[in-house]
């Protein structure tokens, strides 16, 4: 199984970035994916949630209506489109990858938001 995530890097608050995270190694159109996020000192917290087709998406109240999950199950690509970004987004956002027992990880990509 295998990640690779892209897309973090450093924004002004107000601006947008887009999360991409390629997975390899396991049947992406089965699996359920999420991205989460962990702050400095605090715990990982869930942002989004995606079902395997698609067609079920939920959100953190603290993104909703800024952030949109997506996926192509075609590339085995789940994406989080991150708009009006704020100071207290910035984190390392993890990809995961869950059924059943089965729960896979990515690497982390950072991202920050400051002036």
């Amino acid at each position: 199984v295998q990640f690779v995530e892209s897309g973090g890097g450093l924004v002004q608050p107000g601006g947008s970035l887009r999360l991409s995270c390629a997975a390899s190694g396991f049947t992406f159109s089965s699996y359920n994916m999420r991205w989460y996020r962990q702050a400095p000192e605090k715990e990982r917290e869930l942002v989004a949630f995606i079902s395997s087709a698609g067609g079920t998406t939920n959100y953190a109240d603290s993104v909703k209506g800024r952030f949109t999950i997506s996926r192509d199950n075609a590339k085995s690509t789940v994406y989080l489109q991150m708009n009006s970004l704020k100071p207290e987004d910035t984190a390392v956002y993890y990809c995961n990858a869950r059924r059943g027992v089965y729960n896979y990880w990515g690497q982390g990509t950072q991202v920050t938001v400051s002036s």
